[in-house]
């Protein structure tokens, strides 16, 4: 029912400061301006990788002021595509009777289907080249107090098959749960967990916050080039390379800090490189 993980909106305050650091840092391309009357906000579309990253910013009174005079600049909602609309909605009927509709596209409310915290797009979907320094991106996180009924929420509500589903627990960040696959052998999935070491800056974030979108991720063949752009502009990144391993190779994955993309933190994962954590690490290609 689901295809892919397909694009990410944020909710800004300035709107144009927000898509000159995805155009200078990822190379995204302005693809058109509008704006969504039931959020109040103008949208500015950009175009990356293979789907899109929507840019909020508020007209007046509404969610999206809501959101940001609550949040500042955050990652507002997570999108997904489908090749059946008109299943999705029949499927989400079962569940709400309060999934909005404009211009073509149906947004939920996770407080109205079981999913304190979420928010989704869904879109038709298209085959789409991809633009800029991502080659696609694949994942939406949702924390969660209880990854495990939650999980088990969205199998129900979006129709998953929970037997595509991979356990996730990182020692590292302190937390577990489970990444709902769409598709098995591809990566496109919610990764729905819980904080499990209160000493972390995630169960920090997630003390303060509650149940959130907290992050994307997206697969990239210039790793290497946009860790040396962000290091040569002074932005902020996490990386992750093996000690053994030469810093003029490619790292495994870094994660640009929410500052350095406008509001929102994004992982990005050298090809295949996902693999080792998402059911299938023979897939993984190793570094020459």
């Amino acid at each position: 029912m689901l295809v892919n993980i397909d694009r990410y909106q944020m909710a800004v305050a300035d709107s144009d400061a927000c898509v000159q650091a995805w155009q200078h840092l990822l190379g995204a391309e302005l693809a058109s301006t509008d704006e969504i009357r039931h959020l109040n906000a103008t949208r500015t579309r950009l175009r990356l990788g293979k789907g899109f990253i929507e840019v909020l910013q508020p007209q007046g009174p509404g969610v999206v002021a809501d959101a940001v005079t609550a949040r500042g600049s955050h990652f507002f909602a997570a999108g997904a595509s489908t090749n059946d609309m008109a299943g999705v909605a029949a499927q989400l009927a079962k569940f709400t009777d309060n999934v909005l509709t404009e211009s073509g596209q149906m947004y939920v409310l996770g407080a109205d289907v079981g999913i304190p915290g979420l928010r989704l797009v869904i879109s038709e979907h298209e085959d789409r080249p991809s633009v800029g320094a991502i080659d696609y991106i694949y994942e939406a996180t949702l924390l969660a107090a209880d990854a495990q009924q939650q999980t088990e929420r969205f199998a129900e509500v979006f129709n998953l098959d929970a037997q595509s589903f991979v356990n996730i627990d990182s020692p590292r960040f302190g937390y577990n749960g489970t990444l709902t696959l769409f598709k098995e052998r591809e990566l496109h999935r919610f990764e729905v967990i819980s904080p499990i070491n209160p000493e972390t800056t995630m169960a920090r974030f997630f003390q303060k916050i509650g149940p959130c979108l907290y992050m994307g991720f997206a697969e990239t063949n210039e790793l290497w080039k946009i860790e040396q752009k962000a290091k040569a502009g002074d932005l902020g990144m996490t990386i992750d390379r093996p000690d053994e391993r030469s810093e003029a190779l490619v790292a495994d994955q870094i994660w640009l800090h929410p500052a350095t993309l406008g509001g929102m933190m994004l992982g990005l994962s050298r090809p295949s490189m996902a693999w080792s954590w998402s059911g299938s690490p023979e897939r993984v290609t190793t570094v020459a």
